[in-house]
């Protein structure tokens, strides 16, 4: 028996050693099994923006795809397995550090400009908006000019509008939060102070009005934040966006830019969609369209991929990234929650509508929605709201898994990340479902 222990010890491939030459990348995913440990020997080199420590180790978790980019030279030792490895000098790096400078001068601008007792325009730094088809790099490349700008002080706002993926808090989502230092590689966005309005679906095509309504409360919510705080206003805000860009999809980045007055908007691999939105502003001076080339290291996801990752986000929430938390079950009466959906039902009946009239749906109705065995497995959001007319316009405290309906005593079953009674009565329903292995 030991000998056989002894000689899987020695199986066991040693760390091995990889050396980056000046704007050079290695690009790397990991398999979906097993996690990926870096090490920084010599040089500099970063993640996504964020630089990685001298000489300690940075472990990787499971299905990271990442690009470990050096500017000046750097020696790297890797331990554990990898699904793909290799260095690349086509990348788009510089492009982007220039993009990132330029955003820097017009933050320096609008900080002066507050300081001589500017007014809100001249005060407002850069509002940049990233905009894409699916696997361009938008959430990379968000990522990369937010990290870039808190390790120069700044503390931008990052909104992430992306419901389908989520990079702030679940899929289903509309969400911002301050970032205040370079996205750390491992933990990745921050969840201390975010702004969460809850969709509640992994598409806006199920109901656009109510995604447009939530884009519109955020962007009310932001802008209060901003008038109040001159160097918020001045460091400006980083939007993510989905990849739906064409159609509806494309309304609703139209919609996007306006709602949150989006100054500079970022293209990235479709000239198309630069074309179609270089036209479409083309009467407002002050937003700039500008094309980026997209890094031939992004890799591309098909439909049941990201399906996949919609459910370990969501896992992510309640256990962490590195399935080293433990949620708390927890059960109430039906009587202690009110759930609601959002959208559903009519205006108002066909008797109350004068002569001729149809019944309209209306897309932000709330609909009391009663507790059966089908929640088993969904997401439900906790509102602030007071009241139930109060949740199209309230941020959300958290979220709870639904484990368990008992019918006959009238008890619901959830886990949340920690114990002790929910913040509030008012739970929103979705169609986001998690099955816990």
């Amino acid at each position: 028996m030991a000998a056989t222990a002894a000689a899987g010890a020695a199986a066991a491939p040693p760390p091995r050693q990889s050396k980056l030459e000046p704007r050079e990348e290695l690009r790397v995913e990991v398999p979906p099994d097993a996690s990926l440990r870096v090490r920084l020997v010599a040089g500099t080199a970063e993640i996504f923006g964020t630089e990685l420590p001298p000489e300690g180790w940075v472990s990787i978790p499971p299905r990271s795809k990442i690009a470990i980019f050096s500017w000046h030279g750097a020696t790297l030792e890797l331990d554990g397995p990898t699904e793909s490895e290799y260095p690349s000098v086509e990348t788009p790096m510089v492009i982007y550090v220039n993009t990132h400078a330029i955003l820097d001068a017009r933050r320096a601008r609008a900080r002066a400009a507050a300081a001589q007792g500017g007014d809100l325009e001249a005060s407002q730094g850069p509002r940049v908006i990233v905009v894409g088809p699916t696997d361009s790099g938008k959430s990379t490349l968000c990522r990369m000019l937010l990290s870039w700008a808190a390790k120069l002080g700044w503390k931008p706002t990052y909104v992430d509008l992306d419901i389908g993926q989520g990079s702030i808090t679940i899929p289903g989502c509309i969400s911002a939060t301050p970032i205040e230092k370079p996205i750390d590689i491992v933990d990745g966005i921050p969840l201390e102070m975010p702004l969460v309005y809850f969709y509640g679906h992994p598409t806006p095509s199920i109901n656009p009005d109510v995604y447009k309504v939530f884009m519109k409360e955020l962007a009310k919510t932001l802008e209060r934040q901003f008038s109040g705080n001159a160097e918020s206003r001045a460091a400006g805000m980083v939007i993510n966006t989905m990849g739906w860009v064409e159609g509806l999809g494309y309304e609703l980045l139209l919609n996007a830019i306006e709602t949150f007055k989006a100054n500079v908007v970022l293209v990235l691999g479709q000239e198309k969609l630069w074309k179609m939105l270089k036209d479409a502003v083309q009467s407002k001076p002050n937003i700039d369209v500008v094309k980026l080339q997209k890094s031939e290291g992004v890799v591309l996801r098909n439909s049941k991929y990201r399906q996949k990752t919609r459910s370990f986000r969501i896992k992510e929430y309640f256990y962490g990234i590195a399935n080293d938390l433990a949620p708390h079950s927890n059960i109430v009466n039906f009587s202690d929650v009110s759930v609601y959906r959002i959208g559903g039902g009519h205006q108002a009946p066909r008797s109350a509508l004068p002569i001729g009239a149809e019944p309209v749906a209306d897309p932000t109705r709330l609909v009391a929605v009663n507790i059966s065995t089908d929640m088993i497995h969904t997401v439900l959001a906790i509102s602030y709201a007071k009241e139930p007319d109060e949740i199209i316009s309230s941020n959300v405290a958290g979220f709870i898994h639904v484990t368990d309906v008992d019918i006959q005593r009238k008890k619901l079953t959830y886990i949340a990340p920690c114990p002790g009674d929910l913040p509030s009565r008012l739970l929103i329903a979705s169609s986001l479902t998690w099955y816990e292995a």
